[in-house]
C-alpha cells in the first residue's frame, strides 16, 4: 500500500508528534490507534482517533508548516514511516501548477486550524485589567502592559509587534505574586504601525502555548477573582 522507510512502535500514552513542533514525516497506522488532539485556550480538545490504514502528518510534508495537532498512541501502536524519497519523486511528477495548488491547500488548511483555535479562545471570559509584562524580541527586552487577558491568551499594545507565528517567552506579572508567570506564547495576529487605525492601534494578539501547572493555577485564580468583581474590575 505504501513504500515504508521504517517502522516505529509506541507504548500507550506516548507522544508521537507534538502540536507546534517542526517535522515533515508522514505516518501510517499499522496497528493500534492514534489520538489526535489540539490545545484550545489551554484545554486539550480531542479531534479524533486514527485506526490502522489511516495516515497523518501530511500538512508538514506538503505545506512545510509546523505540526497542527498532537498525536498520542492509544495502546501499543506500530506506525509505518512513509519513505521520503518515494514521496518526493511522486510529488515532483505532478505539474508545477498542480503542486502549487496542493501546497496552497495545505497552508490554507493550517491557517483555518489557527483561526478556529483563536476564535475558540476568544469565547472565553476576558478581563480588562492592566498587567505589566516583559518579553524579548530580536533586539532587546521589551516592557509592556496588557489590558485584555484570558486563560488562553492576551493582547499586547506595542509599536514593535513580532510577526505572526513567532514564538516567545512572556513574563506576566500578576498582583500579589513575587515572581512573574513564565508562559510560552505564539503570535496569532500582528498589526504594525503602518497598518494601524485610530480604533485599531499597533500590537499583537498572542495565545498561550505552554506554562507550568502552578502558573496556570495562579492565572485561573486571578481571572476568577477579577471576573467576580463589579463589571470585571
Amino acid at each position: 500500500m505504501f513504500t515504508l522507510a521504517s517502522e516505529e512502535t509506541y507504548e500507550d500514552g506516548q507522544v508521537i508528534i507534538k502540536e507546534g513542533s517542526a517535522g515533515d514525516w508522514i505516518y501510517v497506522v499499522l496497528s493500534g490507534s492514534v489520538e489526535i488532539s489540539r490545545t484550545i485556550g489551554g484545554t486539550k480538545v480531542v479531534m479524533g482517533r486514527l485506526e490502522p490504514g489511516d495516515t497523518f502528518g501530511e500538512l508538514g510534508f506538503i505545506g512545510k508548516v509546523k505540526r497542527t495537532a498532537t498525536a498520542v498512541a492509544v495502546g501499543k501502536t506500530t506506525l509505518g514511516v512513509i519513505d521520503r524519497e518515494f514521496l518526493d519523486i511522486e510529488f515532483n511528477k505532478l505539474s508545477s501548477d498542480f503542486r502549487a495548488i496542493i501546497v496552497s491547500m495545505a497552508k490554507t488548511f493550517e491557517k483555518m486550524f489557527s483561526r478556529i483555535t483563536d476564535f475558540s479562545t476568544r469565547q472565553e471570559s476576558r478581563v480588562q485589567k492592566s498587567l505589566s509584562l516583559t518579553y524579548r524580541d530580536n533586539q532587546a527586552f521589551i516592557k509592556a502592559y496588557t489590558r485584555n487577558v484570558s486563560s488562553g491568551g492576551l493582547y499586547i499594545r506595542t509599536e514593535r509587534p513580532l510577526g505572526q507565528g513567532e514564538e516567545f517567552l512572556l513574563n506576566l506579572q500578576l498582583p500579589a505574586l513575587r515572581e512573574p508567570l513564565k508562559i510560552k506564547c505564539e503570535v496569532v495576529w500582528s498589526r504594525t504601525e503602518s497598518a494601524a487605525k485610530p480604533d485599531s492601534p499597533p500590537g499583537m494578539g498572542v495565545r498561550f502555548v505552554e506554562m507550568s501547572k502552578g502558573d496556570r493555577e495562579s492565572l485561573m485564580r486571578y481571572l476568577n477573582t477579577v471576573s467576580k468583581g463589579p463589571r470585571g474590575s
